[in-house]
């Protein structure tokens, strides 16, 4: 076998998108299923942009994952990712996973814990007393009786039975909706369009989104422009970065301390996970990644 992340070999990569019901549209991205099948023995290494929470359950060979600039490896069938402004390198082989993206308030109903305690960190959701209550999950993504609508089905029903509204809610989507907003790159203004005090948006931020509401903007705009480079199949930086930063030296800047690694490095690495699955994301769902994704909104989705 080849050094890890070095197989030349094309993994082949199948991925399925099940919208969450009315109910739960705001609490969640999506509900995803990935299927990646490599010759025995072989695996391929990619990076993990900034995101929210999910949840990811591996039926065989889960992956092992670290946070790029961190010396902690998981490795676990049940592994959690807090929200993140970092990348997350991980190594992968045959497998086929379950995952759950939580959105901040998805976050808030169900771990019902302070989301800034998890940021930037991968955690072995077998092990992690926060994230036990999750574990029967496991047992519905495992059930060969289910199929994989109904196996989609039971896991709304399981979430629907812990579910219990935040104090927060109508502030907590207030506040995502201005946050996506493209325009958005002054605190002043996402408090004012949040219709909360500067302050009152520190909190919440820190509580539910896990940063200050100026590292989120920030976190946005890098986002927006990593999808527009990797939305157009790689053409220049120079075309692909957002309007809001003061030139290309600063978004460099940027992308080195979001990534880890700067913008060249980046590009000129394959990416054999991640871009079949954003190409798949935003073919299906319209967005590439979940942090551009307004709460609850209704994707329209083309026939898989």
């Amino acid at each position: 076998m080849e050094e890890a992340g070095k197989s030349r070999v094309k993994p082949e990569i199948d991925v399925r998108f099940f919208e969450p019901p009315t109910d739960l549209a705001r609490c969640f991205t999506s509900f995803y299923l990935l299927e990646v099948r490599l010759p025995p023995g072989e695996i391929v290494t990619d990076y993990l942009q900034p995101e929210w929470s999910n949840f990811r359950f591996f039926e065989s060979d889960p992956p092992t994952v670290q946070h790029v600039g961190s010396g902690e490896v998981i490795n676990s069938p049940f592994m959690v990712s807090g929200p993140s402004c970092g990348s997350v390198r991980f190594s992968i082989g045959t497998t086929r996973m379950w995952g759950i993206g939580l959105l901040p308030l998805g976050w808030a109903r169900f771990v019902k814990r302070p989301a800034s305690d998890f940021s930037d960190g991968a955690y072995d959701g077998q092990k992690t007393e926060a994230f036990a209550p999750f574990r029967p999950l496991s047992k519905i993504f495992s059930a060969r009786h289910l199929s994989d609508e109904e196996k989609v089905d039971a896991v709304c029903n399981f979430f629907r039975k812990i579910a219990d509204p935040p104090r927060d809610e109508n502030r907590i989507i207030s506040t995502q909706e201005a946050m996506v907003d493209p325009q958005m790159c002054e605190v002043k203004a996402f408090a004012e369009q949040a219709g909360l005090t500067v302050r009152t948006l520190e909190r919440l931020c820190m509580k539910h989104f896990g940063y200050p509401p100026s590292m989120l903007l920030r976190r946005q705009r890098m986002m927006r422009s990593l999808a527009a480079f990797m939305v157009a199949n790689r053409k220049t930086w120079t075309q692909a970065i957002d309007g809001t930063y003061h030139d290309q030296a600063h978004f460099v800047r940027e992308f080195q301390t979001f990534m880890r690694m700067s913008p060249t490095d980046y590009s000129s690495m394959p990416h054999p996970v991640l871009s079949a699955f954003m190409e798949r994301r935003q073919k299906i769902w319209g967005s590439p990644f979940q942090t551009l994704d307004s709460p609850g909104r209704r994707k329209d989705r083309a026939p898989e």
